[in-house]
């Protein structure tokens, strides 16, 4: 078995475990194997600190030979001139150890005399040895217990987890995780995790109501497209048919219409913008109103002569600019405003009618997608209720706003702000 997907199985509990057990196993190690040096400096520095204070000192010439009348010190030749040149000695010596310290001193004549003291540390090797096994035992009991306690702290960190895991599984729709009383972690993951199913339950919501809203719309043209040819079927009357058709005609292209715009809003929910640039508002809305055509309403540009570079796509203000512009047309009595007003930050479009406005209740609602405003006969005023929604949702996506207020004509005033292009 690979030995990465067999650690990458194991619970996140023997991980941290393994791991810190290790970790703590291998610093104790280290420290064991440098024991034996550790406690041999603590005896070398104990007898030299004893030597110093009660030491019985030879006295040798610089050869080595004793001049006190003391036997022959075991000091080989360069044990001697260590001692000379002011070094310690330390000698291994099966199980013990002898240590000397010696010292040059001159006497009245000038003749060097080396002073040395010496001891003999009994047991020497042997108390290291029994040291490192004591301490190789305490690195491996006390790695144990580190074990223990990882694995013991490990699972009562993670059981809020395993409760939340709980009750993620057996979380009704609507409802929330519950978010521990700690401030930790687990505390902020518990929070997020609720703003993720929240999220969650708005997109299905959403969707629930795109669908259900699309059904319908889509229903009325498909039935009257049917239910005219079958008419047309029914009476075969060449004049009735042609008048048949062109019903058809009508009804198909507003088909069309709506399915392109559902298309539109399904495109844009997936949230890939394209790559802003640069777009000259200005110029977009004079081409807007060309785009118009033939109308009976008076409808003004005013925009500067210089360019209102905006940061977003040309397809993206062209869709902007012209479902703002229809929606005026469709309510307006006999004059429409375009207007583009740049700012150090941002542009603004405003478009303004003289016709009835969007009544104070409506205005926030009528950005939602197959919203319309109901006429005072209890009929909507036109469309299929996605274009100001798309207008939001392009607007939005390039962080701009959009709003609707009261225009100085009497009508609706729709104002657009979008960031300018730097």
């Amino acid at each position: 078995m690979n030995p990465r997907r067999w650690w990458l199985r194991r619970t996140l509990r023997f991980r941290i475990t393994v791991v810190a057990t290790g970790v703590a196993l291998l610093c104790l190690l280290a420290f064991t194997l440098l024991a034996p040096r550790l406690i041999g400096a603590v005896q070398v520095r104990a007898v030299d600190a004893e030597l110093e204070r009660v030491g019985a000192e030879r006295v040798l010439d610089t050869a080595g030979n004793p001049l006190d009348g003391g036997p022959r010190l075991d000091l080989t030749p360069g044990e001697v001139r260590e001692l000379k040149a002011g070094q310690r000695v330390l000698r291994l010596d099966g199980g013990s150890a002898h240590r000397w310290v010696g010292r040059v001193v001159f006497t009245a004549d000038g003749t060097p005399r080396l002073h040395v003291v010496g001891d003999t540390l009994v047991g020497y090797q042997h108390a290291n040895r029994l040291g490192t096994r004591w301490l190789l035992l305490a690195a491996v009991l006390v790695a144990c217990l580190v074990g223990i306690a990882t694995w013991l702290s490990v699972r009562s960190s993670l059981r809020p987890v395993e409760r939340l895991r709980l009750a993620a599984g057996a979380l009704p729709r609507g409802e929330r995780l519950p978010v521990p009383e700690a401030r930790d972690e687990l505390q902020a993951l518990a929070v997020a995790l609720n703003g993720l199913l929240s999220r969650r339950d708005e997109a299905t919501e959403r969707l629930r109501r795109f669908t259900g809203d699309a059904a319908h719309e889509l229903r009325s043209p498909v039935t009257s497209v049917r239910a005219q040819a079958e008419v047309a079927v029914a009476h075969p009357d060449p004049d009735f048919s042609i008048e048949v058709l062109e019903s058809v005609v009508e009804e198909s292209e507003r088909l069309s219409a709506l399915v392109d715009a559902l298309l539109l809003l399904a495109r844009a929910d997936t949230g890939e913008l394209p790559r802003a640039e640069p777009v000259d508002l200005a110029l977009q809305a004079q081409a807007a109103v060309d785009r118009l055509g033939d109308t009976d309403l008076l409808v003004q540009v005013a925009a500067p002569m210089s360019a209102c570079m905006v940061s977003a796509t040309k397809s993206e203000v062209e869709l902007v600019v012209d479902n703002l512009l229809r929606n005026a047309a469709r309510h307006a009595r006999s004059f429409i405003r375009v207007s583009v007003l740049p700012a150090a930050r941002e542009v603004r479009l405003v478009v303004d009618d003289d016709g009835r406005g969007v009544p104070e209740e409506h205005r926030e609602k009528v950005f939602d997608r197959f919203y319309r405003v109901e006429s005072d006969r209890g009929r909507a005023t036109g469309g299929f209720g996605l274009g100001l929604a798309l207008v939001a949702h392009l607007v939005r996506g390039r962080r701009g706003s959009v709003r609707v207020t009261e225009s100085p004509e009497g009508g609706a005033r729709f104002e657009v702000r979008w960031p300018s292009y730097r």
